[in-house]
């Protein structure tokens, strides 16, 4: 059974976050689908991951091409998990589902602190997934690094 891990952007802007986050997901073997709203923002962060450093180079693609089950990072707006991932990771408010949680190693859901709106889905997200007995946490890089502040764990039944 997987875990979704909340992160609450407020110090470190989702561009500099995602790619640490992939390269830990990577560096375990995990296949990971970035999943977001925008087709824009997407070849946005696609365009942020390949101006990275060449030791943090991050093979990655954007959903709709002939390779698309070949990608270790697949960035897409669906809910498919084509590439066979074992890591979802959400930015911009898109949608998770406690299933998801439940059948994949790491669910991660990035939010901008500095954004009432982003806050506000993502305690909704929060509240809907451990609803549904999804086990959760939630991280915060207030105080300068990350610290866990909150966990939700499934009643055993």
């Amino acid at each position: 059974m997987g875990q979704a891990l909340f992160y609450h952007l407020t110090r470190q802007p989702l561009a500099a976050t995602l790619p640490m986050l992939l390269e830990k997901s990577t560096q375990r073997g995990w296949r990971v689908v970035v999943r977001g709203t925008d087709e824009g923002r997407l070849h946005w962060l696609d365009q942020k991951l390949w101006s990275g450093t060449d030791e943090g180079f991050l093979p990655h693609g954007l959903a709709g091409g002939a390779h698309d089950a070949d990608q270790p990072i697949l960035l897409t707006c669906d809910d498919a998990l084509t590439n066979g991932a074992q890591c979802l990771m959400s930015v911009d408010g898109a949608a998770v589902s406690a299933q998801e949680v439940a059948a994949l190693d790491r669910v991660c859901i990035l939010f901008d602190g500095h954004d009432p709106e982003a806050v506000q889905l993502a305690r909704g997200q929060w509240k809907a997934l451990t609803g549904e007995g999804a086990s959760a946490q939630y991280w915060s890089e207030e105080g300068g690094r990350w610290e866990m502040k909150a966990e939700a764990s499934p009643d055993p039944a």
